[in-house]
């Protein structure tokens, strides 16, 4: 598996386990669910500002999405 794949599954596992909606997530971060949607299959990839707010959103350390621990 290499580091995209990693980064997606981890991404899709937090954000299905926080106890909130996409839909949710999407509003908090001032995105569309889909736009969200294309950050989860890895079409695109948030901003490094949208990564670190999506990440307190989510209750989430950075470096489990990023498969670093």
């Amino acid at each position: 598996m290499n580091k995209e794949d990693i980064i997606k599954k981890n991404l899709k596992f937090e954000i299905e386990h926080c106890g909130k909606s996409k839909t949710e997530i999407a509003k908090e971060l001032g995105i569309s669910k889909p736009t969200l949607s294309q950050y989860l299959s890895g079409r695109i990839l948030p901003s490094l500002a949208t990564f670190a707010k999506l990440c307190e959103i989510i209750d989430c350390s950075a470096d489990d999405i990023l498969g670093l621990k």
